[in-house]
């Protein structure tokens, strides 16, 4: 099986930013935040112009299985992780733990989704429309969790202002968008590899500046081989365990396949691009955002390789 190249860069950006620095640092020249803000706009700018209003009206009709999807990427995952909180002792515990009820919140992906439910013959419509409605929700959705468990002792945590920041930031773009879509659709999708590339570019330079800086702090200096095994061995029970409820649910609302390889696939993604938008926006600047996005980055790799053995597997029936 050939390793997500995508994976690959994040590992090389990672390690770029442990052995230099100095460029992502609070103290550099260059305008890494400006540059991230920018790009930023202009990933959900572009989103927006992709976003099809058409396929989003006809797939409110099987609102069943959207109910389930939604209700499973933000009540149940979370609602499985505020298991673990009264075990949690130490402040690099909380942090932690922290940084997994961030993971649990956020939205799930689009492109991944619709891709891996068209390899196994699901719903591909209902994909898109779940994958699609979702980032949506999350603006308004992820910052409500965790404002419910940051420490307000911090005092940089407003949620009024953390909600203008979302909204100009992303929700605009997103807006502005659709509204040019008659104009720039048509160029979005035929540029659709490069709108990628540059998505994801925005996403290293976001990964980059926030581990220069938690290197610099010395932020994992305390995590050891065998603390990122249990970290991956969590994401992995998390995963797993959305995913078998989904499939129960599945059942008994009497999905067919279709319908159920839909709910499973679109219910248990997490989406890496809302994270580390989000991250910079929702956290006060004194928590390490480095330790935020590990377990984020770890479930985006996991995910892709669990559920593309799982789609080849169904596509054969």
């Amino acid at each position: 099986m050939k390793i997500d190249r995508f994976v690959l860069a994040i590992i090389g950006t990672i390690i770029l930013s442990y052995f230099f620095p100095q460029w992502g640092s609070t103290s550099s020249s260059v305008p890494l935040d400006t540059i991230g803000s920018i790009g930023v706009s202009l990933i959900f700018f572009f989103y927006g112009l992709k976003l099809s209003p058409n396929k989003i009206k006809d797939g409110l009709k099987n609102w069943k299985l959207h109910v389930l999807v939604q209700t499973a990427t933000f009540l149940l995952f979370p609602l499985l992780v505020l298991l673990f909180k009264p075990f949690i002792m130490s402040e690099e515990g909380i942090n932690l733990w922290l940084a997994f009820l961030f993971l649990a919140a956020l939205p799930s992906t689009v492109s991944s989704s619709v891709v891996m439910v068209s390899i196994a013959k699901g719903n591909i419509p209902a994909a898109i429309f779940n994958a699609s409605i979702s980032g949506l929700i999350g603006i308004a959705i992820t910052p409500l969790w965790l404002d419910l468990f940051i420490p307000q002792s911090s005092g940089d945590f407003n949620l009024g202002e953390i909600y203008i920041k979302l909204i100009i930031e992303i929700l605009l773009p997103v807006i502005l968008g659709m509204a040019l879509q008659r104009f720039g659709q048509k160029l979005a999708n035929t540029y659709h590899r490069q709108l990628t590339l540059f998505d994801k570019s925005v996403i290293l330079l976001i990964i980059y500046k926030s581990f220069s800086r938690s290197f610099e702090d010395r932020i994992f200096e305390d995590i050891s081989i065998a603390d990122l095994l249990l970290i991956g061995l969590f994401i992995l029970l998390l995963f797993f365990a959305v995913y078998h409820i989904i499939g129960y649910a599945s059942k008994a609302l009497s999905f067919s396949i279709e319908d159920r390889i839909t709910a499973q696939f679109c219910g248990t993604k997490k989406s890496l691009v809302h994270g580390t938008v989000f991250s910079a926006i929702l956290f006060p600047p004194t928590f390490p955002i480095g330790l935020i996005l590990l377990p984020i980055m770890l479930y985006h790799a996991m995910q892709i390789l669990i559920i593309s053995v799982l789609a080849s597997k169904l596509g054969q029936r």
